[in-house]
């Protein structure tokens, strides 16, 4: 596992009413702290990839449709500098994902559904000077291969 990566199996409590499931909380040790909530969806065989902040961790999971993510450690001091950890997350495996700054990390929705991620980073968004650097996913710089469409949109 990539040095600062953090996993955790979520636990979906089922009844005749429905089910919870709980994402994260602030009594757990992977809880750093709290900056914002969003919902983003990817479209089956998009790649949103690749992306990094420098300042914030970045919590995140795949509520509806199943998800491929992969991380990448680019940091050159790091004991796991240039490995891949790949994840399949979402409906069928409910994980959370805790990536540190610094650590490149993207997604493709995999199936034939929109997938739909929560993303609980420890900052938010700032829209003057964001804290989020990009590499295109087919880029030469990561060895992995997202396994692209020709002519869908991806980045």
């Amino acid at each position: 596992m990539i040095e600062g990566v953090k996993t955790k199996k979520l636990r979906v409590i089922p009844d005749e009413r429905g089910w919870l499931m709980e994402i994260l909380r602030c009594d757990e040790e992977i809880f750093e702290k709290f900056g914002q909530v969003y919902l983003t969806t990817a479209y089956p065989r998009v790649v949103k990839a690749w992306h990094y902040h420098k300042k914030q961790t970045d919590n995140f999971t795949c509520v509806k449709g199943m998800m491929k993510v992969a991380l990448y450690d680019g940091r050159e001091d790091s004991p796991t500098y240039k490995e891949i950890n790949e994840f399949f997350i979402g409906d069928k495996n409910p994980v959370l994902i805790s990536v540190p700054p610094l650590v490149y990390h993207g997604f493709k929705a995999i199936g034939e559904e929109a997938a739909y991620f929560i993303s609980i980073p420890t900052l938010p968004y700032n829209y003057k000077e964001p804290d989020e650097y990009r590499l295109p996913p087919n880029t030469k710089e990561i060895l992995y291969d997202w396994i692209l469409t020709p002519g869908e949109k991806h980045g």
